[in-house]
């Protein structure tokens, strides 16, 4: 049982007065974690206490903050497989990808720490006797509340982007993964002044209280529900909403395409982490001219794809996070087939403890369904047989979401249409997974706002200050 603990003002064990809350393995229901729920006067606390820490952070050298993140990769390199252990423990990401996910954590925290000192302002083109520059400066107390599929890869992201230009972060971690944020918390600590970092634990109306408090932004990654009512509160505190929200990433199968090798793209990207990824494929289109194989070749890898616990070797298919996310991809598939779709494997609850479900492929499937509408979240495959690109480009971009989408194709002409015409803030060829370090895209409709990723991430979290200096009068 990890027994986590508060940091607030610099002290770990703060606060805790509002309860605690119980994280069970997904696996097979065993109590994990235990966390303090953070009061509202805690929370106000410890915005208030990292505030009066924000000026000397911002105040240090930038080449020592870098040297910071530096020094907090170095713990995170070291401790990859107790952070590993924890997220595998707490939400049943199978062990090899939840160690992924801590490899990806740390080479963040190491870009962000080459990229954060070589960040400046630029000159201006004024008078010749003046000197006009645009400064960037840190905005201050930055708010971070991660999710729970992916929480130390995504927590790296933004707090050592932030961390980097200047801010002190409040973060608060998920409510299903507590643990494995304290646990990375304490790592990043050890390299920073005290203050600096703030961790707080506990549910929704714990994270809702951060968001409502006066910091200078509120990052998030999580539902779009949730990001909703961030940029409702941020619009009364004046803080910049930073959003990754959810997604429903279409994958479309053109005519001529080899149907076995997108098969195996199309299975990676719907039931990689259980289908637990904002950018998780929910939706294909594919061109009759290769539906039949390409369907025949999906069912055979979904129902071959071997599901147990996460801790357990060889382990393909973890369980889902919990019961409630099990019971809501359950009734989208349920929906679905009385509207009409078929399954073609998996779509039953397994017998047994745990929040397992089989990946799962659906044909005969329509734009009406929710299981296409709405994020599932889930290993769900729903496959749309369309008779052209432009029917399956048409359809693909029928979405209140915006964040990803994957084209799979041998013509340049309909790779060229889909960069251009899909409204997501992502678009891959010939590949669901994949690109170079460094990139960032801005999600779209409700999928979010703002750069969440890449150099593009330090604009967010500053803000430019134009600056204009002339000398004195001759004579003074």
């Amino acid at each position: 049982m990890y027994e986590v603990q508060q940091l607030i003002d610099g002290v770990w064990g703060a606060g805790g007065a509002g309860g605690e809350l119980v994280v069970h393995d997904p696996a097979d229901d065993t109590p994990v974690s235990r966390a303090p729920v953070a009061t509202a006067a805690e929370v106000a606390h410890a915005v208030a206490a990292a505030g009066k820490a924000a000026p000397g952070w911002a105040a240090t050298p930038a080449a020592d903050r870098a040297a910071a993140l530096h020094r907090a990769a170095d713990a995170l390199a070291a401790a990859i497989e107790e952070l590993a252990t924890a997220q595998t423990a707490e939400m049943g990401r199978p062990l090899e990808s939840a160690r992924a996910g801590v490899v990806a954590g740390v080479g963040t925290l190491r870009q962000y720490a080459e990229l954060g000192p070589l960040r400046g302002g630029r000159t201006l083109a004024g008078g010749a006797e003046a000197i006009d520059l645009m400064v960037p400066q840190p905005r201050g107390v930055v708010a971070v509340l991660t999710p729970w599929n992916d929480p130390v890869a995504v927590a790296c992201g933004l707090l050592g982007a932030a961390l980097v230009t200047g801010n002190v972060v409040v973060h608060k971690p998920s409510e299903r993964t507590p643990a494995t944020g304290w646990l990375l918390a304490r790592l990043l600590d050890t390299a920073l002044p005290p203050g600096v970092l703030t961790l707080l634990t506990g549910g929704a109306e714990t994270g809702a209280g951060l968001a409502s408090q006066e910091v200078d932004v509120v990052a998030h990654v999580g539902s779009t529900a949730t990001g909703r009512s961030i940029a409702a509160a941020c619009t009364q505190t004046r803080a910049k909403a930073l959003l990754e929200n959810g997604g429903s990433d279409p994958l479309i199968v053109d005519a001529g395409v080899d149907p076995d090798w997108a098969a195996g793209q199309a299975a990676l990207g719907a039931f990689a982490n259980s289908g637990q990824l904002c950018v998780a494929v929910e939706r294909i289109y594919v061109h009759s001219q290769v539906a039949g194989a390409f369907v025949a070749a999906l069912t055979r890898r979904a129902a071959a794809l071997r599901m147990g616990p996460g801790r357990d070797p060889g382990t393909e298919l973890g369980p889902l996070v919990d019961r409630r996310l099990r019971d809501h991809v359950h009734g989208q598939v349920q929906a679905a087939v009385a509207d009409g779709a078929r399954v073609e494997t998996g779509g039953r609850i397994p017998d047994g403890p745990g929040a397992f479900y089989p990946a799962t492929v659906l044909t005969g499937c329509t734009d009406e369904m929710g299981v296409l509408r709405e994020e599932t979240f889930g290993p769900i495959a729903p496959v749309v047989t369309v008779d052209s690109f432009d029917e399956a480009l048409s359809r693909a971009a029928r979405s209140a979401y915006g964040l990803a989408a994957t084209v799979l194709t041998g013509s340049m002409s309909h790779a060229q249409r889909a960069c251009r015409e899909l409204p997501v803030g992502t678009v891959k060829v010939n590949a669901v997974f994949g690109g170079a370090p460094g990139g960032a895209a801005q999600p779209r409709r409700g999928s979010g706002q703002g750069f969440g990723y890449g150099p593009e991430l330090l604009d967010e979290l500053t803000a430019t200050k134009v600056v204009h200096l002339e000398a004195p009068p001759a004579g003074w």
